[in-house]
Parts: C-alpha cells; structure tokens; sequence
C-alpha cells in the first residue's frame, strides 16, 4: 500500500475520535441529562443521542472504510461483503431505536414531531440509509444481479453513501445545538456553561471524524488492490493468466500460447469484474 504509515496514523485518529465521540455522548447524558430509562421521560430521549452517535456515525464510517484495511486485502471479497453488510445492519438497528425513542418521548409528553428542521432531514436520512442498504445487500451481496446491472449501480451506491453520511454528520450537529437552545435555561446556551462547551466539543469531534472517514475512502491509491479478482476468475473455470478459449475469442489470429496475450485478457476482465460491483466502499 502507497502511503501505508499516513494511512494508519489518519486510521488510528479516525478511531480515537469516533471512540471519544462516544464517550463524550455518554458522558453528556449521565452527568448532564440525568441517565438512561424507556419510561417516556426526557432520560428515555437519551437514548437517541448516544445511539445516533454510537450507530449512524460511528458504526456506519467504520463500515465505509472497512475495506481500506490492508489486512483484510487477504480476506475474501464475499466475507468482507458481509462484514460490511453486518456493521450497515447494526447501525440501522440502532437508529431505529433511536427514532423510537425520540417519537416515544415526544409522544408520552404530548410535544409535537417532526415540525424541525433537524427532525426533517434527520428521518430523510433514515429512509435513505435503509434503502441504501437493501438495495446494496439486493444488488452487490447476493449473486442474482448481472454484472452490467452491477458495474452501473457502483457509482450510484458510493456516491449515495457518502452523502448519506455526510447529511448524518450535519444533522447532528443541528440535532445536538437544538437540545441546547431548548434545555439549557439557567444559565443559558448563549452563557456558554459546562455542558455546552462539552456538547460543542462533541460536535467539533463528530466533524473531525467524517472528515478523515472521508479523506481515507476518498484516496483512490488506498483501495483494495484489484489483483484479488482474480480469485473470482478462478472459482468461474479461468485463470489469472488467461486461457486458450479466451485467446481465440478475442483473437482467432493471435497465438494460443503468447503470454502477453492471456495475461491482457486476464487483465481486462479482472477489471470488469472489479467495475462490477467488487470495490464498494458503502
């Protein structure tokens, strides 16, 4: 890998900060916020903070990067698919608990829904990223989608993830400053007390780590090599190198035998499989 030592040193900030993201969102809840509970108080609300954190952000960037892992370059493609699927389901799940808990809140205290800003673009969000990963599970995970459909559908998924993540980041950003402006009254938001500096503290991380997420996935040297198609080549009856067939088919008049030749044709297909669906980073 081109850069190996930049690419680990901006992963480990990466993790530190999506950590101590989440543990500045624990710590604003139980020394601030009173706790946690599922009993229609504000701490039943607490839920939606950490778990948006915790999922939408911090899971779901993981889950961008993961194949940038040199490590996992010896891993097969089908595996890391489904660890990359894996990590998308979970972050779902917790954001569906966590727009339960926000509407139950609201709810159980007769406060109106979705009247905000936040609130808007937040479940916009929401039904984004669950079609996000259907489709993506439909179209790239399971081997039912032709190549073509693949090869068509890539930059659409890249493209509608990374948005999707970077809506995330600003959404919670509008999300945290609202909780603010509401709950703080004595001394005010505007006062600058303990909590909001922690809180905005908080957003400053939480802006920190989507950029490096999306430096890392955006560096086209950092992705996963595409010489590990060739695994796929071989599980369908060719080889790296080429064979005989493929030589005659694109060439009746090139010799069988030319090395050039097959590892040419070796070459052109492992790129359209790489352009067919292999390389998604979302």
């Amino acid at each position: 890998m081109e850069d190996y030592g930049r690419f680990l040193a901006l992963l480990a900030s990466a993790l530190l900060v999506g950590f101590a993201s989440v543990v500045i969102s624990l710590v604003w809840v139980f020394q601030y916020r009173g706790g946690l509970s599922w009993d229609g108080s504000s701490r039943e609300f607490n839920w939606h903070p950490i778990l948006i954190v915790m999922g939408f952000v911090f899971i779901q960037g993981i889950a961008i990067i993961v194949y940038r892992l040199p490590w996992t370059w010896k891993c097969s493609k089908l595996l890391m698919k489904f660890i990359h699927a894996g990590l998308n389901t979970i972050a779902m799940i917790l954001v569906i608990i966590a727009i339960v808990s926000a509407f139950d809140f609201h709810n159980a205290n007769n406060n109106p829904n979705m009247y905000s800003l936040h609130s808007w673009i937040g479940l916009i969000a929401v039904i984004c990223y669950c079609l996000q990963l259907f489709f993506g599970v439909a179209v790239f995970l399971l081997p039912y989608a032709p190549v073509r459909l693949r090869a068509a559908l890539m930059p659409i998924h890249v493209y509608s993830g990374l948005t999707i993540f970077g809506t995330v980041i600003a959404t919670c950003l509008m999300g945290i400053t609202e909780k603010l402006i509401f709950s703080l009254s004595n001394p005010p938001y505007s006062q600058s007390p303990p909590e909001a500096i922690l809180v905005n503290c908080l957003g400053l991380l939480l802006v920190i780590f989507g950029a490096l997420i999306l430096w890392m996935v955006s560096r086209p040297h950092w992705k996963r090599p595409r010489e590990e198609n060739a695994k796929t080549l071989r599980h369908i009856g060719a080889t790296p190198e080429g064979t005989e067939a493929e030589s005659t088919m694109t060439n009746s008049n090139a010799d069988k035998s030319d090395p050039r030749s097959n590892t040419e044709a070796a070459r052109k297909q492992n790129i359209t499989f790489d352009e067919a669906g292999q390389r998604t980073t979302m």
